[in-house]
């Protein structure tokens, strides 16, 4: 028996807040939404994006996650960092880490995540 890879990552948000989810991960990210299954909770949504599945659940006893996080890979970080600044997102840069270049934001939650991009 071994572990065979990650299939999906969830982060939690406050109730009613699938809108400004839809707007951050779809919108600023451009992950997509996919369909939950329907004998799942109706609150929340999915996204995916390349080879990553990532689930936004509703918790009623929410508190961001800023220590913990998703470190998700893109094609073109500064790209991405200009459009995240433009929305008016704050992006923070981090101790070096060989092979890539990275920095942090927040989901409208609060929520950390790290953006990443390997080095050729």
């Amino acid at each position: 028996m071994a572990i065979i890879g990650l299939d999906h990552v969830q982060l939690a948000i406050p109730e009613g807040g699938e809108g400004q989810a839809r707007a951050f991960y779809a919108g600023l990210l451009g992950m997509t939404e996919v369909p939950k299954p329907t004998n799942l909770s109706p609150s929340g949504c999915w996204f995916t994006g390349g080879a990553v599945s990532l689930h936004i659940g509703v918790d009623p006893d929410f508190r961001p996650a800023t220590k913990a996080h998703p470190a998700l890979l893109v094609d073109d970080l500064a790209g991405l960092r200009a459009r995240l600044v433009q929305a008016g997102c704050v992006t923070r840069d981090d101790k070096p880490v060989e092979g890539y270049v990275r920095f942090f934001t927040e989901d409208p939650f609060g929520n950390r995540i790290e953006l990443m991009e390997r080095m050729p």
